[in-house]
C-alpha cells in the first residue's frame, strides 16, 4: 500500500504528539517539607534524654516528644523527579534537609559524637538544602530511585534530637 505525502506527515505529526505529550503532561513530584523545632531552648534537651536519631534508641522520627523535627506532605513517591520544597518554620534556628539513602533500616547512620553531626559523605549524602534561617525556603531537585530515603538535618545536635524521617520511593 503506497502512502501519499500528506498521509506521511499526518503520521509523523500524530506519532510526534504521542511521544511528546506524554511527557509535556507528566508531572515531578514535589514534596513539602517543614523543618521545626519547639523553640529556641529546644537544643537544651541535648544529652538530657535518649538520643532520636534513626535507630538510636527509636523506630521513626518526628516523635511527639522529639524538640525538633522534620514533617512532610507524603512518605510515598514514584521514582523520578522529586523537588523537595524546604521550609525552616522554626523562630529562632537554623536548619538544613539532605537526602540519602538507607542501606538498611536496621542501622544507625554513621554518627560522630565529638563533632554531634552525621558523616554526610559515609552515610550517601545525595544533595540538601543548607543552613536555612528561620522563615527562609530552599529547594532540591534530584533523580531518586526505588528505595528508602532519610532526610535530616546536620546542623550540630539536631539529628540526635529527632530531626528526620524517612521516605518511600516506587
Amino acid at each position: 500500500m503506497k502512502r501519499s505525502f500528506k498521509t506521511w506527515i499526518i503520521l509523523a505529526t500524530v506519532v510526534t504528539f504521542i511521544l511528546f505529550t506524554g511527557q509535556a503532561f507528566a508531572k515531578d513530584t514535589t514534596i513539602k517539607v517543614s523543618l521545626w523545632d519547639k523553640g529556641p531552648m529546644s537544643m537544651n534537651m541535648l544529652g538530657n534524654g535518649p538520643q532520636m536519631g534513626m535507630m538510636m534508641g527509636n523506630t521513626r522520627g518526628n516523635m511527639p516528644m522529639a524538640p525538633m523535627g522534620i514533617t512532610v506532605s507524603t512518605h510515598k513517591v514514584k521514582a523520578g523527579k522529586v523537588t523537595f520544597s524546604v521550609t525552616n518554620i522554626s523562630t529562632a534556628l537554623v536548619h538544613e534537609m539532605i537526602v540519602a539513602p538507607v542501606k538498611d533500616e536496621k542501622a544507625a547512620l554513621p554518627y560522630d559524637k565529638a563533632t554531634l553531626k552525621v558523616d554526610e559523605e559515609a552515610a550517601g549524602h545525595l544533595g540538601e538544602v543548607s543552613e536555612l534561617a528561620p522563615g527562609k525556603s530552599g529547594t532540591l531537585a534530584i533523580d531518586l530511585k526505588p528505595g528508602k530515603y532519610i532526610l535530616y538535618c546536620n546542623i550540630p545536635g539536631h539529628y540526635v534530637l529527632g530531626m528526620w524521617t524517612l521516605i518511600t520511593v516506587n
